[in-house]
């Protein structure tokens, strides 16, 4: 015979206590991590740590990491000279990479099952360890049928070529951008983002050995023009353009003598954008360009467009440029390496073994 409805009640909240207190109960694997407690040299401040299981909120997921790139501005954060640092001690880097969803939260009610391919959009703190556990709102589900290494990265390069190209001048077919830093990841996908929208690029890269295998290799992206700077630095500079149009839009990442040699091609109102400094020389121009060519200098950062309201607008991008990715348009040079020889991809993105490609970390 059946309980009584008033005996049934205890029962029911017993059972549904016990089920919450499982479910609240529910943590992430213990991790490893790399993690800093002050900021200095990141070969000495780095180090690789146990990382105690986190228990998962109500709307929480819970990532296995796949994949992390060592960027230029990792590095900054790390040495503490980066406008935006994670707080200390016990930091943990990296800012962008993909991971596979392994738990979710009881109450998470995002579009996600364990085993998508998830990335931290816009990109978060901590991503250089084996688990991460952020709330619901962090993770973007991503296609996972392009290499891991390109969904790792796909945010602040790409993302920045594709801003720079659309945000300060209308290009229509048929004009042209210059930039220097071109061999850099954010300047080969500008090469590739602008040919799929028939714009050409005249492309600056340093002197140095082996700059006719790097101009070759950008003209096989889709470059028209590669110069060394020693090239630019004639008179009549705008002789090599050939047919080309003056370009109404550069890009710096340089500055320095390399800046001053995109202001010399720029046509009459154009607009040079920096977003970097490798150099680490100052942007100056001359007054005659300001006079009587009305140039325009601007800045771009990549972190202060995506903290605007621009996080939904950002992965329509995101998934945008992975489809490019799928469909062979867009490529760059990576070279992944297993988390358990981290230090030899640290020193390679620090450039202590000549120049490397992009660090990609495996987990």
């Amino acid at each position: 015979m059946m309980a009584p409805p008033s005996r049934l009640l205890p029962i029911l909240r017993r059972c549904r206590s016990s089920r919450a207190r499982s479910l609240s109960s529910l943590a992430s694997p213990a991790s490893k991590a790399v993690v800093y407690d002050e900021h200095g040299a990141p070969e000495q401040v780095l180090r690789v740590a146990d990382v105690a299981p986190v228990q998962l909120g109500e709307r929480d997921v819970c990532v296995r990491m796949l994949a992390a790139p060592i960027n230029p501005s990792d590095i900054n954060r790390v040495e503490g000279v980066y406008p935006v640092r994670p707080p200390l001690p016990g930091a943990v880097a990296g800012y962008e990479g993909v991971g596979q969803v392994h738990a979710l939260g009881p109450a998470v009610t995002a579009p996600l099952s364990p085993g998508d391919w998830v990335i931290p959009s816009p990109p978060s703190f901590g991503t250089w360890q084996t688990y991460i556990v952020k709330h619901q709102s962090v993770w973007h589900k991503v296609r996972s049928d392009v290499p891991m290494e390109y969904a790792a990265t796909i945010t602040v390069n790409p993302l920045t070529a594709l801003r720079m190209l659309q945000d300060f001048v209308q290009l229509n077919p048929g004009d042209a951008i210059v930039q220097n830093g071109a061999t850099s990841i954010v300047g080969q996908c500008v090469i590739q983002l602008a040919k799929v929208h028939g714009i050409h690029t005249i492309n600056v890269i340093r002197d140095r050995p082996g700059s006719e295998e790097a101009k070759d290799k950008l003209k096989q992206l889709g470059a028209d023009e590669v110069f060394t700077e020693s090239q630019l630095d004639m008179k009549n500079v705008k002789s090599l353009l050939g047919a080309l149009l003056e370009p109404a839009l550069g890009f710096n990442c340089v500055g320095g003598t390399s800046a001053s040699l995109l202001l010399k091609i720029l046509r009459q109102g154009g607009t040079m954008v920096t977003y970097g400094g490798m150099s680490k020389r100052p942007v100056t121009a001359p007054t005659s360009y300001f006079i009587f060519k009305d140039i325009s200098l601007r800045g771009f950062w990549l972190q202060k467009w995506m903290n605007s309201d621009k996080a939904e607008d950002c992965r329509t991008m995101i998934d945008y440029l992975l489809g490019l990715v799928h469909e062979g348009k867009l490529k760059y040079e990576m070279e992944s390496i297993p988390f358990g020889e981290f230090s030899l991809a640290l020193e390679k993105a620090l450039g202590k073994h000549g120049s490397q490609p992009k660090q990609v970390v495996r987990f």
